[in-house]
């Protein structure tokens, strides 16, 4: 049997500096790795040879079509294929594709959300090649990675603030790094790094759950007599479905040049987690998109569907996608690497502190980042962080700037007190602390893991938050370095401010705990319980003024994503309560029905007879499911009150607070109801699979 070998299949799909080199004059190649390198403007001369280059080698791979792949504001990507045919006078064909085609693509701007932005009858948008991403080869089609905007240039995607967010966060980093003596460091990178969880459930049984087809959730279903109460599932040994499963998604994303890396069972029945190299934040953010398309893809191969919904099975752990944040030095090392000399450390520190002031001074715009309807049901549910923005630093490094502050010797390092960049200190040591898998924000050794994201949601958001809100702290950083005449001692004074100013934020305790809901209130820091709340810091005086100063949105481009996460709330809790509606007419309620009746046929039967025989069980029985239904009728008829009230509410705000305190209360009131029915009525006659069958027959 032949040796399965990754070196010669991984990248084959992409046009990646190999295919470059190969099928790009010399000069154009150049030219083309200095706009990506050195984040030089793009030359537009040299779009057609590159085009030309694209175009040969994607016919060599088997394509046939080209695509500008970009992603909306529907959490989703986007694309429109058009053949490379160009049909001559005499009959036949050539296959082209221009520089114009390669560098601009057009779209329909007025079907994706905008906010407002874009009415119905301006139809006209652009999407725009972002070289910094390689293109790629799939399904016969060339993918053009591309930004998105309306025909008055107002942003329409993900990526365009993310792509701007880098550039702002690496000139910001890049001033306070020549501040500090580093002339020679010509560019900054914003890195990444996304955790997937998923689930995978058998295609057969999804089938015939319709809230799993429509709204990728379970909005019925008991809890089963197992869950994941044993621990047996998290690393376990992965069963060969799954297996086959994930090699295949593997060879998929390899060929894609998607660095698939880490694969596990997670903690929950079903649960699984895929995590890919760390890599510019741009690439990651597409490496993840594409990971999820095709989980999809593969999983449907094998007469499986994978699920990305943060939370579709009540009971049980929900999916996250942990962010793995941090800054390098363009081919070079990390800037929250403490390092082994002194000028490193007070590098490091001060790096340090201005995350934990970004966070801090920033809190409403990084949880707002983090934020959805389906996210509402996992955060602090003792398997995610809760809703409260925190850093954990872990004991070293928060003795270390207690020192810093105080000047009291830290417990860590007997003796001596720190003079950053001044005195000899000894290289900070690196996993002196235990992991805080509690933490929404935790130093984890060179980076930070934001463990908030939901597992269906884009890593732009919480990317390009995190990076506009630490450029505008190194900012202020390089302003007040800029005016110092010593700059060792500005940067110790810089470390104990900004620590002493902004500690409340670090917690290295547990997160789950009451008493630190309550210690999180004293200390200040603001607690959104719901995609609704949290979705205002988009539109907070801070948070715009931060977008606006640093070119990342203007004013009503941030008010556009502020309704366009409003409306997204209000049509997701709609469709559940519907298809609820639905599934609970035209399935449970018959099931009931068809129940009770075989209880009382049961009853008369043995009445009949003539015999003396105890049904206390029997009639016990009946009065429960009647009971029960009479219960279910009531919660329907309050859910249909709710939603019919919750329409009439005037405003995308109003709207939206309804459908929370109304809709929603009322959709959980009826499911308490189902689910209780469940547990009453025979397996033969229940009209869906349940948990049982769901999580474990895979």
């Amino acid at each position: 049997m032949e040796r399965f070998d990754i070196s010669r299949i991984y990248g084959e799909n992409v046009f990646n500096d190999e295919s470059m080199r190969k099928y790009l004059p010399t000069n154009i190649y150049k030219q083309l790795r200095a706009t990506i390198d050195q984040n030089k403007p793009l030359d537009p001369a040299i779009a057609d040879s590159v085009a030309n280059g694209m175009r040969l080698w994607a016919l060599e791979k088997g394509a046939t079509h080209y695509t500008h792949w970009f992603q909306p504001m529907t959490g989703f990507t986007a694309e429109k294929h058009d053949s490379f045919l160009n049909p001559l006078s005499d009959g036949s064909v050539l296959m082209t594709f221009s520089g114009k085609e390669l560098i601009r693509g057009e779209s329909d701007a007025s079907s994706f959300p905008s906010g407002g932005l874009r009415a119905t009858f301006e139809a006209r948008g652009y999407t725009a090649w972002d070289c910094t991403s390689p293109a790629f080869v799939k399904d016969n089609t060339l993918y053009v990675p591309t930004c998105f905007c309306s025909f008055t240039g107002e942003v329409l995607d993900k990526k365009t603030p993310l792509l701007r967010s880098m550039e702002v966060l690496s000139d910001q980093a890049v001033r306070v790094l020549h501040l500090l003596g580093k002339s020679d460091v010509e560019r900054v990178v914003a890195m990444a790094g996304a955790e997937q969880e998923y689930f995978l459930v058998d295609k057969a049984l999804f089938d015939q759950r319709l809230d799993l087809m429509l709204c990728d959730r379970t909005l019925f279903g008991a809890r089963p007599p197992k869950g994941q109460e044993m621990d047996g599932h998290y690393y376990g040994n992965i069963k060969e479905r799954v297996m086959d499963f994930m090699r295949e998604l593997d060879e998929e994303l390899w060929r894609l040049g998607v660095p698939a890396k880490t694969e596990h069972n997670e903690a929950a029945p079903a649960q699984h987690e895929l995590a890919a190299v760390y890599t510019t934040a741009n690439i990651a953010c597409d490496n993840n998109q594409l990971i999820m398309e095709t989980m999809k893809k593969v999983a449907l191969r094998k007469n499986l569907v994978c699920l990305l919904h943060e939370k579709p099975f009540d009971g049980v752990n929900g999916s996250g996608k942990h962010n793995n944040w941090s800054l390098n030095i363009y081919n070079g090392p990390s800037l929250l690497d403490p390092g082994k000399t002194p000028a490193d450390n007070a590098q490091f520190l001060l790096f340090l502190c201005a995350v934990i002031w970004a966070v801090d001074e920033y809190s409403e715009l990084l949880r707002t980042s983090v934020a959805c309807p389906g996210n509402d049901h996992r955060l602090g549910g003792h398997e995610a962080p809760p809703p409260i923005i925190s850093i954990f630093l872990g004991d070293a490094l928060t003795d270390i700037l207690e020192e810093v502050e105080t000047g009291r010797p830290s417990q860590f390092r007997q003796g001596g007190n720190i003079e950053i960049g001044v005195t000899t200190i000894p290289w900070l040591p690196q996993d002196t602390s235990d992991r805080n898998r509690t933490s929404p924000f935790a130093f984890t050794g060179k980076k930070f893991e934001f463990r908030m994201l939901g597992s269906s949601m884009s890593i732009a958001g919480c990317n390009y938050a995190l990076n506009t809100a630490v450029a505008e702290i190194l900012s202020r950083i390089a302003d007040r370095l800029e005016k110092a005449e010593d700059k060792s001692a500005c940067v110790r004074e810089l470390v104990r401010e900004i620590y002493r100013e902004h500690k409340r934020v670090v917690f290295n305790g547990n997160n789950y705990s009451k008493e630190w809901a309550e210690e999180a209130k004293e200390r200040g820091l603001p607690c959104a319980t719901n995609d609704v709340d949290a979705a205002r810091g988009l539109v907070v005086s801070k948070s715009v003024e931060l977008f606006e100063k640093h070119g990342i949105f203007r004013r009503k481009e941030a008010e556009a994503r502020y309704e366009i996460r409003l409306d997204n709330y209000i049509k997701t809790i709609s469709l559940e309560a519907n298809t609820m509606l639905d599934m609970t007419r035209r399935q449970i309620i018959p099931a009931v029905i068809k129940y009770t009746k075989f209880l009382a046929d049961s009853v008369n039967a043995i009445k009949e007879t003539g015999l003396t025989v105890d049904m206390t069980m029997e009639s016990s029985a009946l009065k429960d499911i009647s009971a029960a239904g009479a219960q279910m009728k009531a919660a329907v008829s309050k859910l249909e009150k709710a939603l019919e009230k919750a329409a009439q509410a005037e405003g995308a705000l109003a709207k939206a607070e309804a459908y929370r305190d109304k809709v929603r209360v009322a959709v959980d009131a009826l499911r308490e109801v189902a689910d209780k029915i469940e547990l009453l009525v025979d397996k033969e006659y229940w009209p869906f699979p349940t948990y049982s069958d769901l999580l474990f027959r895979i």
